[in-house]
């Protein structure tokens, strides 16, 4: 297996930031990047990862803040991905006003996600699937060779993505879930945006508000 998955949790809220990178080419894309994802470019500068992209699995202001310092690490900014039904709640702040947070001005994104794309890093795929009911845009990253989803709030540890921001639904969450998560092999790891990551069996078989 040439892709690495590698984890970081940061900021005042415990985001989870992910960096996949393709060993084989030193190739890398972003997922989620929160604040003081600092630490995340220094991992990038020490190991000389070729950082390619930036993936948001959803618009709120805690998985896109750090965007911006990654869009700009070249010149033209580095593409910024994200599904287009998120994109105004992007371009708003994602909703940081609502807890009194000021956001910086986002960089445009460059790239729109639909539900079955495949993605690279590197010489590796990863396939989209767009799952809204946390936020309409909302997408996990599935990536079978690394036996990993990075499912970002839509489904947690013995727990779901909360339904009660602008775009949430619960009846859509659960059909979310069910279609695109438990669908995926037993042994599939989880890796939430934020907490602990799980397994596609531990949560069929444990998560109280799916059984």
């Amino acid at each position: 297996m040439t892709l690495e998955i590698l984890t970081f949790s940061l900021g005042p809220l415990d985001n989870n930031t992910y960096l996949l990178v393709d060993t084989t080419t030193n190739e890398a894309v972003i997922i989620d990047p929160t604040f003081d994802s600092q630490q995340v470019l220094q991992v990038i500068l020490e190991r000389k990862l070729h950082l390619t992209q930036v993936w948001l699995t959803h618009a709120h202001f805690d998985h896109i803040v750090g965007a911006k310092l990654f869009s700009q690490l070249s010149s033209p900014p580095l593409p910024i991905g994200i599904h287009r039904d998120d994109l105004e709640l992007y371009l708003t702040g994602g909703g940081a006003g609502m807890f009194g947070i000021q956001m910086p001005e986002m960089p445009q994104p460059s790239l729109f996600f639909e539900h079955g794309q495949i993605l690279r890093v590197g010489e590796e795929e990863v396939e989209v699937r767009h799952t809204p009911g946390h936020s309409r845009g909302h997408v996990i990253f599935y990536a079978p060779q690394a036996n990993a989803a990075i499912v970002g709030d839509l489904i947690f540890q013995n727990g779901v993505g909360r339904t009660d921001l602008p775009g949430g639904s619960s009846t859509q969450l659960l059909k979310s879930i069910y279609q695109q998560v438990l669908t995926l092999p037993p042994e599939t790891r989880l890796l939430p945006g934020h907490g602990e990551e799980t397994t596609v069996q531990d949560e069929a078989d444990n998560n109280p508000y799916l059984n």
